[in-house]
C-alpha cells in the first residue's frame, strides 16, 4: 500500500469531497494563493478556484460568521484555522451558534461544518501558540470533536466530518503533517465516535490521541522490552467517546493509564477516569492514572518545554506503578 503524509491525506479527503459534492468548500487564511500555512490544500485553488478555495482577512470570528451563515444555508464549509489557538477569537460562533443552532431551532435548521486546524505544542513557540484545545471543545454540547493522529485515520474521519450534519472540531498537530502512513488509494470512510485499538495487549491499557500517540506507542515498545503487554487505544474521537471499547480493555487488562497533551483540570483523562471508575470499578486492580501537560502555561525555553509535555520515561514509570513494580 502507498505511504503518503498526513497534508496529503487530508488534502486528498478535502479535494475528493469536494468533487463529490459542489456545497464543500474551503475558507482560511493562506489557503489559496500560498497553498495554505502547512501546505494542506496546495493545488486547491487551481482545480477548484477562488469561489471554493477562498483567502479570508486575519479575522477568525468574521469568517467563521460567514462559514456558520453559509452552512444554515444548507452549503457545507470546511474552516481552516492556522493553529486552534487563533480559534479562540471564533469560540462566540463556535459555541453559541454552530453548536447550539439545531437546539434553538427545534431540529430545523442544521449546521453542517468542519472546523479544522493544528492544536496543542509544536516546540518553541510560546505560551501563546501551545494550547491543545479537546477538553475545550469536547465540553460544549452540540459539537463533534476529532483528534487525529495518522495519515489513514485523518483522511477517513475527515470525509465522515464533511458529511456530517452537526458541526464537528477537528484536531490536527503541527508537527505531525509530514509523518507517512499507509493510505488506500480507493475511497474509505471512518466512523465518528469508533477509538482503535493501535496495538494489542493483555497487561495494562494505555489510552491516548493526537500526537501523544507516538509517546504512548514508544512506552509500550519499551515496556515490551521488560515483559510488559501494553494494549494502546487511539481515541480518534473525543466526544462522543467510545466507552466501550476502553471499557473491554480495561476489563482484560485490569489498569489503565491515559497520556494526553492538555491541563490536568477538567480535561479529557478527567472525564475517562471518572466514567471507567463508575463503570469498571470492579475490573480495576489498580487506581488509574494519567499523565498530562504541565498545569502551568507553555514556556519558550527547550529545557521547559521537555518538562512540560508527556514522555516516554514518564509513561513507562506510571504503567510500572500501576503493575506494582519497584521503580
Amino acid at each position: 500500500m502507498r505511504q503518503i503524509a498526513l497534508r496529503e491525506a487530508l488534502r486528498e479527503a478535502l479535494s475528493e469531497e469536494m468533487r463529490r459534492d459542489k456545497d464543500v468548500f474551503l475558507l482560511g487564511e493562506e489557503v489559496a494563493e500560498y497553498n495554505g500555512a502547512y501546505k494542506v490544500s496546495q493545488g486547491m485553488l487551481d482545480e477548484f478556484g477562488p469561489k471554493r478555495v477562498i483567502d479570508t482577512p486575519i479575522a477568525e470570528l468574521g469568517f467563521t460568521a460567514i462559514a456558520v451563515g453559509a452552512a444554515q444555508k444548507g452549503l457545507r464549509p470546511v474552516v481552516e484555522y492556522m493553529t486552534w489557538n487563533f480559534a479562540a477569537l471564533a469560540l462566540d460562533q463556535i459555541l453559541n451558534t454552530a453548536s447550539k443552532m439545531l437546539a434553538m431551532s427545534g431540529g430545523q435548521i442544521t449546521c453542517p461544518i468542519v472546523f479544522r486546524g493544528p492544536g496543542g505544542s509544536a516546540g518553541q513557540l510560546g505560551a501563546q501558540h501551545s494550547t491543545a484545545f479537546e477538553s475545550y471543545f469536547a465540553n460544549i454540547a452540540g459539537l463533534k470533536v476529532i483528534s487525529t493522529s495518522n495519515p489513514y485515520d485523518a483522511k477517513g474521519l475527515l470525509k465522515s466530518a464533511i458529511r456530517d450534519n452537526d458541526p464537528v472540531v477537528f484536531m490536527e498537530s503541527e508537527v505531525a503533517y509530514g509523518d507517512k502512513g499507509e493510505v488506500p488509494e480507493e475511497e474509505y470512510l471512518i466512523p465518528i465516535g469508533v477509538a482503535d485499538i493501535k496495538r494489542p495487549g493483555k497487561d495494562v491499557t494505555i489510552v491516548s490521541y493526537n500526537k501523544m500517540m507516538k509517546v504512548s506507542l514508544a512506552a509500550a515498545e519499551e515496556l515490551a522490552k521488560e515483559g510488559i503487554d501494553a494494549e494502546v487505544i487511539d481515541l480518534r474521537t473525543i466526544r462522543p467517546l467510545d466507552w466501550f471499547t476502553i471499557l473491554q480493555s480495561v476489563k482484560k487488562t485490569n489498569r489503565l493509564v491515559i497520556v494526553e497533551e492538555q491541563w490536568p483540570m477538567c480535561s479529557v483523562s478527567s472525564e475517562i477516569a471518572y466514567r471507567i471508575q463508575k463503570e469498571g470499578f470492579d475490573y480495576l486492580d489498580a487506581p488509574i492514572r494519567r499523565i498530562t501537560s504541565a498545569d502551568a502555561p507553555m514556556h519558550y525555553a527547550p529545557t521547559l518545554v521537555g518538562k512540560y509535555l508527556p514522555d516516554v520515561p514518564r509513561t513507562v514509570q506510571l504503567v510500572k506503578e500501576v503493575m506494582y513494580l519497584k521503580k
